[in-house]
């Protein structure tokens, strides 16, 4: 008797119910708060040594280098393309890996000189899977790991997907003095994340998480899964962090949201991002004109724009 699994879309789905996964488009109106393309209506643990491989990894970007770097009894794969000066830390949203920014790192590369480096989360891609709910506190702990063995320390631009945007903004309270600046593309921000929106995106999402546990090998699934486990304390918790007023931050909010059929829930995802821009000096916000959630994908040229914006602010 065969399983019957969920689909990769009505996964992904779930996990953008949950404003984690950037592979679902929604229909949605742009939203008047934010300005289109260009412009801004902002306010103003110890590990052993990194080892690296001498070519890039399968998956990799072509040029990069693998570097397994163990944090707590588990490794994380951490791809650097090395460059001068500046570094660029792209982390990719929920259930994606690395190689999500490869079509990105060699032209990021090229235009900046800087170091440009990805990397896979525990679960995905290279790295190990820590079982249990997920732990943003723990995703942060995987990041400076992994940055420090990596001897990055300062003039850092971070770049943020999705579910990265938890990760930015607790990363950047602990790391203010590192970071030059970020560039959270349709990130999760704590604006969005009261008991009442928290509420409908786990009643959205229960289908979906259901049908994953019947495939938990899945790494999508297992993603999926974790996070649920944690969704509500993990949310609650990031709906009162704040964003450091010393850390500049450009918004980029897709047109059409991870929200696929809800145009409640996609206002509130574009509201969100208008509050948080409002909300501290030295924010930007974007919209990026006709894309879905999956920004990245549908509008690399936005992106690598304001991420190259931001790199340059550093001189």
């Amino acid at each position: 008797m065969s399983r019957t699994t969920p689909s990769r879309r009505s996964v992904n789905r779930a996990l953008s119910a949950l404003a984690l996964l950037a592979l679902t488009a929604g229909a949605a109106t742009a939203c008047g708060e934010s300005k289109a393309d260009s412009g801004s209506t902002g306010k103003h643990a110890a590990s052993p040594a990194a080892t690296s491989s001498a070519s890039p990894a399968i998956g990799a970007a072509a040029g990069a280098k693998l570097h397994m770097i163990d944090n707590g009894g588990h490794r994380l794969a951490f791809h650097v393309t090395r460059g001068n000066g500046s570094t660029i830390v792209l982390d990719s949203g929920g259930g994606e890996d690395s190689s999500y920014w490869n079509d990105l790192v060699p032209k990021l590369h090229a235009s900046t000189g800087a170091t440009v480096v990805t990397y896979d989360r525990a679960g995905l891609g290279k790295s190990d899977v820590v079982p249990g709910p997920w732990k943003v506190e723990s995703a942060v702990s995987d990041l400076e790991s992994g940055l420090q063995e990596l001897g990055v320390t300062k003039n850092v631009t971070l770049v943020s997907h999705s579910q990265a945007g938890e990760i930015a903004t607790y990363f950047a309270k602990e790391n203010e003095k590192m970071l030059s600046g970020a560039v959270l593309v349709d990130a999760n921000l704590p604006p969005l994340f009261t008991d009442e929106q928290i509420t409908r995106l786990v009643a959205f999402s229960r289908p979906q998480v259901d049908a994953a546990k019947k495939d938990p090998d899945n790494p999508q699934n297992r993603q999926l899964i974790s996070t649920a486990e944690s969704f509500v304390s993990t949310n609650k918790a990031f709906h009162k962090a704040a964003w450091p007023n010393s850390v500049p931050a450009t918004v980029i909010v897709s047109e059409k949201t991870p929200f696929d059929g809800s145009p409640e829930d996609a206002q509130r995802w574009r509201d969100a991002a208008a509050a948080f821009v409002h909300d501290g000096p030295q924010r930007t916000l974007v919209t990026a004109k006709g894309s879905s959630h999956d920004v990245p994908k549908d509008r690399p040229d936005l992106v690598l724009k304001e991420i190259e914006s931001a790199v340059a602010a550093q001189h």
